[in-house]
């Protein structure tokens, strides 16, 4: 068969078409000859027949005449007849017309056509300078920008900090620009009630010419009752707007500022009283804001130790999926000791509490 396409890109003889795709991805990003400065006669003639192969495999007519009468069919020289010629399965619409065989002449593209059809450019670390600065929150965000270079160790763009977006495309489709993602502080307050924010950004879009312009935004947020921290909130396409880009996705993620009293855990609230250690054997009175303002008073009668946990159900957070569920209120303690006792408290507590 001479040259064996299959061999040259990696895959089985019935790789369909995404397979062929990733294949040719992964080994023209590896081979192209800007990546490869060192030994770059090799690369180019590599890249050559990479994309070759693609161009072959990637076409049903041309790949049915390969697979049935290899490279010298593409060059268009007909098989003797008992190599199953005009009329024989699969190859006869290409070669016969029933007055002698056809001319099928494959004239490859150039290498570089084919990989800028695929990625949208063919000179990948020229000619795509920055888009504006990283990505930011609240005030205003800019767009990001390309890191230095488009090659990544995986094959695929890396890019720098701030999110970044691609000004190319892959087969005629825009790729769409990384998100841009950005915490929201909120207090335990408006994870317990809800509540509404709104974010001032500032985004570049195009007009009808195609000039750009910047526009600000008022991006409404609202807190839903029990949404916890790294909750995600996404607004579709509101990054900057470039040539041949989808505009990047702005996500917020929720962030949980500290509470003087309360801890959270899960859907639990925690909170920690000090107490004294008399306190602590003959009974105490906790008096509790909760974070929607009612005052709570729950007595205690137990000996509290060292370990003690009181818990009061459905005084925690209420729970996402059902708000008029709640997690429980689990009160510790913290019992202060006495640094030292006088020889009558001393005794005064063993007469008290026995041996």
């Amino acid at each position: 068969m001479g040259v064996d396409y299959y061999k040259i890109l990696q895959v089985d003889r019935s790789a369909k078409d995404d397979d062929l795709k990733k294949a040719y991805r992964k080994l023209a990003m590896k081979w192209h000859p800007d990546k490869n400065p060192n030994n770059k006669k090799e690369a180019e003639a590599k890249f050559k027949q990479i994309s070759e192969a693609y161009e072959v495999l990637s076409d049903p007519q041309k790949r049915a005449v390969y697979d049935q009468y290899g490279e010298e069919g593409l060059k268009g020289q007909v098989p003797p007849p008992d190599a199953g010629g005009p009329g024989g399965p699969g190859g006869a619409s290409f070669f016969s017309t029933g007055n002698g065989p056809t001319t099928f002449r494959f004239n490859p593209r150039s290498a570089d056509d084919i990989f800028a059809e695929f990625f949208g450019f063919s000179a990948p670390f020229g000619g795509m300078g920055g888009m504006g600065g990283g990505g930011g929150g609240g005030g205003g965000m800019r767009g990001p920008r390309f890191s230095s270079g488009i090659f990544g160790d995986d094959g695929f763009a890396s890019f720098g900090e701030g999110g970044g977006g691609g000004g190319f495309m892959h087969q005629g489709v825009p790729r769409k620009a990384p998100p841009i993602e950005s915490r929201l502080p909120c207090s335990l307050e408006e994870l317990y009630k809800g509540a509404t924010k709104k974010m001032k950004i500032s985004r570049e879009i195009a007009d009808i010419s195609g000039k750009t312009i910047q526009v600000e935004e008022i991006l409404t947020i609202d807190i839903k009752p029990g949404w916890k921290k790294g909750t995600k909130i996404t607004f579709p396409e509101k990054g900057n707007e470039q040539p041949n880009v989808i505009p990047a996705d702005l996500v917020f993620i929720i962030d949980e500022k500290p509470h003087s009293v309360f801890t959270r855990d899960g859907n639990d609230l925690i909170v920690t009283q000090k107490i004294s250690l008399a306190e602590a054997l003959t009974g105490y009175t906790v008096h509790l804001t909760t974070l929607d303002g009612r005052t709570l008073t729950i007595p205690i009668n137990n000996v509290i130790h060292p370990n003690y946990e009181e818990i009061v159900p459905r005084e925690g957070m209420p729970i996402q999926k059902d708000p008029t569920k709640k997690g429980n209120l689990r009160i510790k303690f913290n019992i202060k000791f006495p640094t030292r006792l006088t020889s009558e408290q001393k005794a005064g507590i063993k007469k008290l509490l026995g041996p």
